[in-house]
């Protein structure tokens, strides 16, 4: 019986730093969302917050620079990468400042 429940939320909450690197000022905000919340769905939060259209239009990225995966919860990416997000622009991806 035991394959058929539901997983049970652990209530825990992981934080984020998003930080809008295409600014000059490099504005950031801090998000805290259940561990268990899709990423995607914390993506897309981040990037109204920054007043971008589309978090399809966007990439998340670490410090170092590494591509995060959205297609996983918010407490696996916390655990692989940490603590603070960047989100760039689609249009600014590889451009030269």
């Amino acid at each position: 019986m035991a394959d058929t429940e539901a997983p049970v939320a652990s209530g825990n909450k992981v934080s984020f730093r998003f930080i809008l690197t295409s600014e000059r000022t490099q504005p950031y905000r801090v998000v805290s969302i259940a561990e268990e919340a899709p990423f995607h769905a914390v993506l897309r939060f981040a990037a109204e917050e920054f007043g971008i259209q589309s978090v399809d239009s966007m990439a998340a990225t670490t410090k170092d620079g590494t591509g995060i995966n959205p297609a996983q919860t918010s407490g696996n990416v916390f655990m692989k990468y940490g603590q603070e997000v960047r989100l760039i622009p689609r249009d600014r991806v590889g451009a030269a400042q």
